[in-house]
């Protein structure tokens, strides 16, 4: 069942992970990155499948320029994987204007870009798989991650609505909703808000207030199975958690938001009018 896949961020983490593990099977793959340098071993390993794209996935016309060249070369692209982002630490009040700004260029921009781009080719061919790499706090918030949480809600959001759009099309949609791993997320990738100490108690408790502990954190390479599946469903679904802690925690997470809603029932139904 090869593949034509188009895959952003491929240079590290799930993105590198997965890259590998489609070229080694045999599929075709267009991956981009920012630097190519760093696909240098698999460019000499796979000339043939292989193509590797500097790209800057903020720049809506270069993305347009990419996908197009990927299909271009192999002829045709079945999935294209929105992997790229990074990750924001800090309170709500801690990130600046900045910060903020570049981390929705990246997350949600540079997603939709790209989303946008395929669309044409994919209704061309009548068939395609969009896959955007959300997370479990595009499901639910944790603290400290506010605004991390806002550009997976984002993408959430409009994905949502743009696989109903697309399906008539042939096109399928899916959102992937990994927990933590212990990829580089934390790590020289991130990027960290403007320390305020009202917020360092809050800070130092966290993991115990989540009830988080070592094995709540995947393993990367456990995810590759997991994608090669999806990646060949003929009926993939819209979302999928990867982990163990999504599903328990959004059961939990979604009875609390229900009994809320229903406890406010009267008041709401009144304001209808």
């Amino acid at each position: 069942m090869e593949k034509t896949i188009f895959i952003t961020g491929a240079s590290r983490g799930f993105g590198k992970l997965w890259t590998e593990a489609f070229l080694k099977r045999g599929d075709k793959v267009a991956a981009t990155s920012r630097n190519i340098e760093a696909y240098k071993d698999l460019a000499e390993q796979y000339p043939e499948t292989f193509l590797p794209i500097s790209l800057d996935i903020t720049n809506r016309e270069a993305v347009f320029e990419a996908v197009n060249k990927a299909k271009n070369y192999f002829g045709n692209l079945d999935v294209v994987i929105n992997n790229a982002g990074y990750g924001v630490f800090g309170a709500v009040e801690e990130v600046g204007e900045k910060v903020t700004k570049d981390v929705f260029e990246a997350n949600v921009f540079g997603t939709l870009w790209v989303t946008q781009a395929a669309l044409p080719i994919f209704r061309a061919q009548g068939s395609g798989h969009v896959i955007q790499l959300s997370s479990v706090l595009g499901v639910w918030s944790l603290p400290t991650l506010g605004i991390y949480n806002a550009t997976k809600f984002a993408v959430e959001g409009f994905s949502e609505a743009l696989a109903t759009e697309v399906k008539p099309f042939g096109i399928n949609v899916t959102m992937i909703e990994p927990n933590g791993y212990t990829t580089d997320f934390g790590g020289s990738s991130a990027v960290h808000g403007d320390a305020i100490p009202a917020y360092d108690a809050l800070k130092s408790s966290l993991g115990e207030a989540e009830g988080l502990l070592p094995e709540d954190y995947g393993k990367p390479e456990a995810t590759v199975p997991a994608i090669l599946k999806l990646i060949d469903s003929e009926n993939p679904p819209l979302r999928l958690f990867l982990g163990k802690v999504g599903l328990r925690k959004t059961e939990r997470v979604y009875a609390e938001k229900l009994q809320v809603w229903n406890d406010w029932k009267e008041v709401s139904e009144a304001a209808h009018g």
